[in-house]
């Protein structure tokens, strides 16, 4: 029997997210609204529109997430610190940072086990939440990364950016589960689109979840495909 929530319990578990590229301050505004009427527990958004969001927002227990890294994880480590500061000046609540996926591929723990607690540092008790990009890695691979960001002092591991080959899998949400332990944050993010996806994720481990389809899924119904 699939595990049953109410929709605001539901909606208490999402993330609202709008990170295209070409996404305008008129759709922030409507991601918003969408956030109010639906309860989210936050909106996850780009750097650029973390003020408006926070403006938005402010009379509500609405939080603002926002990306750092994003989507490659590929920028220098100073610079992930510097756009952490930055969008919590913005109003920022919650960080998810793109973990150095080539650095973990070729064994460089010591690296990003540096580059994730300068985050953490950066963030200053903001919770941050870690994306491993689960597609490009292997079993092995993910097991260290769930392990390097529970050493790091973040909040959460996290599946996917959603601008990748793959999103999030019932898979590797157990096993971040699994790896990370019965207290730790797991955010799944990546092509959940539909009710039924979304309580499979939260049932598999999942205490946050990713998605731009986020009223769809609270009312019941499937969303069109599109990323994150």
């Amino acid at each position: 029997m699939q595990l049953q929530l109410s929709p605001r319990d539901l909606a208490r578990h999402i993330d609202h997210t709008l990170l295209k590229p070409d996404a305008t301050a008129e759709q922030i505004r409507q991601l918003c609204a969408e956030a109010r009427e639906n309860s989210f527990w936050s909106v996850c958004v780009n750097g650029s529109h973390v003020a408006l969001a926070a403006s938005l927002l402010e009379d509500t227990d609405i939080k603002v997430a926002a990306v750092v890294g994003f989507p490659l994880g590929a920028c220098g480590a100073d610079v992930k610190r510097f756009e952490t500061e930055t969008v919590i000046d913005f109003g920022a609540q919650e960080i998810d940072v793109v973990l150095a996926v080539g650095a973990l591929k070729e064994g460089n723990h010591k690296l990003v086990l540096r580059e994730l607690r300068d985050v953490v540092e950066a963030a200053d008790g903001v919770p941050v939440k870690v994306i491993l990009e689960t597609c490009l890695l292997t079993r092995e691979e993910k097991l260290a990364a769930c392990s390097l960001v529970v050493e790091s002092g973040a909040q959460f591991v996290k599946t996917s950016t959603g601008f990748s080959s793959g999103g999030a899998t019932l898979d590797d949400v157990r096993l971040m589960r699994e790896t990370v332990g019965p207290r730790f944050g797991v955010k799944a993010s990546g092509g959940i689109r539909d009710t039924a996806t979304a309580l499979a994720m939260i049932e598999a481990g999942a205490t946050r979840l990713g998605t731009s389809a986020g009223v769809a899924i609270v009312r019941g119904h499937s969303a069109s495909p599109g990323s994150y």
